[in-house]
């Protein structure tokens, strides 16, 4: 198996990015979409694998290069496990995560106004590779832990001032962000690929 050595970062969501660059090896040069110019496809599939794959393989196809995308959302079981791959769409138009948190607090409230012990919820994450002869590779990793009553913390993008991991009073984004990605989804999906950059 020949190494990966240079890869396209698949995301335009700026947090991702920079996640997925510090959970790669230092000596894999990295390539952001910024580079490129290039607009995120429609996410038309069903689950976050689909997502992902469809991802990896549009940038991969636009480059030539080998990408490394990544489909990641929240998923909460008072909700059905929503909103689950439509995470970054309840932020809106305009990505605004603050907008985001209101609604599931709005959603969970009118299911159950004292939801604070029906609160269990968990992070998913799909990595994919693509190459550019086709091939591709997806693992996944999960996250468990429940929604936190209020918003706390400032470390972190998306949902995480609402996600408490299992085991921790705190959220993931009052965390530092060497102990989040210690544990995160997206962390336990990476350990899955690492074979083919280390």
């Amino acid at each position: 198996m020949k190494k990966i050595k240079e890869v396209l970062i698949g995301t335009n969501n700026r947090g991702k990015y920079e996640e997925i660059c510090n959970l790669l090896p230092s000596n894999v040069k990295k390539y952001s979409l910024k580079q490129f110019n290039i607009l995120s496809p429609k996410e038309t599939g069903k689950s976050f694998r689909e997502n992902a794959l469809i991802k990896a393989s549009y940038f991969s196809k636009k480059t030539s290069l080998i990408c490394l995308s990544d489909d990641s959302g929240l998923e909460i079981e008072t909700l059905k496990d929503k909103p689950g791959i439509f995470s970054s769409r309840w932020s809106g138009k305009k990505n605004n995560f603050n907008l985001a948190i209101k609604k599931v607090y709005k959603e969970m409230n009118k299911i159950n106004k004292d939801w604070k012990n029906k609160n269990k919820a968990q992070f998913v994450c799909c990595l994919t590779i693509f190459w550019p002869d086709k091939k591709s590779f997806s693992a996944e990793g999960i996250a468990k832990g429940k929604i936190s009553k209020i918003k706390k913390g400032k470390k972190g993008f998306g949902y995480d001032p609402i996600f408490m991991p299992t085991g921790y009073n705190k959220t993931f984004a009052e965390m530092r962000p060497q102990l989040k990605m210690s544990m995160d989804h997206r962390f336990k999906a990476y350990l899955k690929i690492k074979k083919y950059f280390v």
